[in-house]
């Protein structure tokens, strides 16, 4: 074969088009979007307002996490305090008092014992007597970041270091940004952290009076979950865990790291199901001091709470400020559970939190409403009724078929005997 020598000058106008040609393929445009942004202020730890009472019953505002325990339900006004409800007469609940928690995003009881964040303190209330609550634990600076979840407006991270609170709030702001010319700006999440110093967000029947013994049920959207004599939260990057034998003087047994955007905790039982924006974390939890991790199931970034039955998880995905895959519900083979398998994934609305009563399966699609589907078969899940007239946020099975569904607009109970037509039994409404 013949070379081919090409002189000095040819070779540098050869490189110039490849960089010419390299340039183009990089040219930027400009696009006006609207999307979140979050604008901080410093406030001191020593200024936050860490006062907890128990106040008259008020309407509901903002609802955010729900959880049940015996015959009262509790609701998250986010980031403010919690509703308490008697929901003996389940068609007709009764709200007994507002519990004015400041900062405050989850919760999780055991016993007569509420355990909930305040800003970043964890704190233990007495609930024997739902109208007059007692603080009598507090573990101070327990948790780095704000409880909540994304859906919410407002977050913190704790700067432990100056004594402070970091405090993000929303502000919806349009705005000319810069894309690739066809391809989506930051792959269609579009939010911001004005200011941030480096640690920003990706955010039964019965009669008695006393709430009584035992645990009780939080909905898919938790933070919280109570297994033995173990507390467990999720921060944002990790798991803490806290002995609660004494039960007033919760004891850090260890942190475990999880990656950044750790968002709900499903405990079932000896494992503990975690949901992330890039996937679910399976952990055998038969040392509850001391969860191992089993397995992890990745998937496309996106807001992810989880719920599990027998050898199936049911994930559902959501695009927004946790990422942008496409909004989905998934369903996981876990029955090897150090290789979980993808059994199919369903196209959904907007999902948000979700409830199994195999078969029954309910799904949560924000202002899309409530959708009851029949998951039979894990690989075909059906829709049997979409109720759209509601916004939904998370959802707990009572027993009984009796469905405990919150969202925007209140706090909803459902009898769902005919999973194909849900019965409304009650409703208790924001003030609008």
């Amino acid at each position: 074969m013949k070379k081919v020598f090409l002189p000095h000058h040819s070779l540098f106008l050869l490189l110039g088009l490849v960089l010419l040609i390299t340039t183009s393929c990089q040219d930027k445009c400009t696009s006006i979007r609207t999307y979140k942004r979050y604008i901080p202020t410093t406030v001191s730890l020593k200024d936050l307002p860490k006062g907890i009472s128990t106040q008259a019953p008020q309407a509901m505002v903002k609802p955010g996490k729900i959880y049940a325990k015996d015959n009262y339900l509790f609701v998250v006004e986010s980031g403010k305090g919690i509703h308490i409800i008697d929901n003996t007469n389940a068609s007709a609940p009764t709200t007994v008092s507002f519990l004015a928690i400041p900062g405050n995003g989850d919760m999780a009881i055991k016993d007569n014992y509420l355990y909930v964040d305040n800003y970043s303190d964890l704190v233990v209330l007495d609930i024997s007597n739902p109208k007059a609550i007692k603080e009598v634990g507090r573990s101070v600076a327990a948790f780095p970041y704000s409880l909540g979840n994304m859906s919410q407006d407002t977050y913190w991270y704790l700067d432990i270091q100056n004594q402070n609170i970091i405090y993000y709030q929303s502000k919806l702001v349009t705005d000319t940004v810069t894309t690739n010319c066809g391809g989506d700006y930051d792959g269609g999440v579009m939010y911001d952290l004005v200011g941030s110093t480096g640690s920003g967000f990706s955010s039964s029947s019965g009669t008695s009076t006393s709430t009584g013994t035992g645990t009780g049920t939080g909905g898919s959207m938790a933070r919280f979950t109570i297994y033995d004599t173990y507390l467990y939260a999720t921060s944002m990057s990790e798991l803490l865990v806290y002995d609660i034998k004494n039960q007033t003087i919760p004891q850090n047994k260890s942190k475990i790291s999880l990656g950044w955007g750790a968002e709900t905790i499903f405990p079932y039982k000896d494992k503990l199901f975690i949901g992330s924006n890039t996937g679910m974390y399976i952990f055998d939890n038969a040392k509850p001091e001391a969860p191992v991790r089993l397995s992890t199931f990745s998937h496309a970034r996106a807001c992810d709470p989880v719920v599990v039955d027998g050898n199936t998880a049911y994930i559902t995905l959501r695009t927004g400020t946790c990422g942008s895959a496409p909004n989905q519900l998934l369903t996981v083979d876990i029955s090897v559970i150090s290789s979980p398998v993808l059994l199919k994934s369903l196209p959904m609305q907007h999902p948000f939190g979700l409830g199994i009563d195999f078969p029954n399966l309910f799904v949560c699609e924000g202002e899309y409403g409530l959708k009851s589907m029949d998951a039979s078969n894990p690989s075909d899940v059906k829709l049997l009724q979409q109720i759209s007239s509601v916004n939904a946020y998370d959802v707990i099975i009572l027993g009984k078929k009796h469905l405990l569904m919150v969202g925007k607009g209140g706090l909803y109970q459902y009898d769902y005997t005919d999973p194909k037509n849900l019965k409304q039994l009650s409703v208790i409404s924001v003030n609008n």
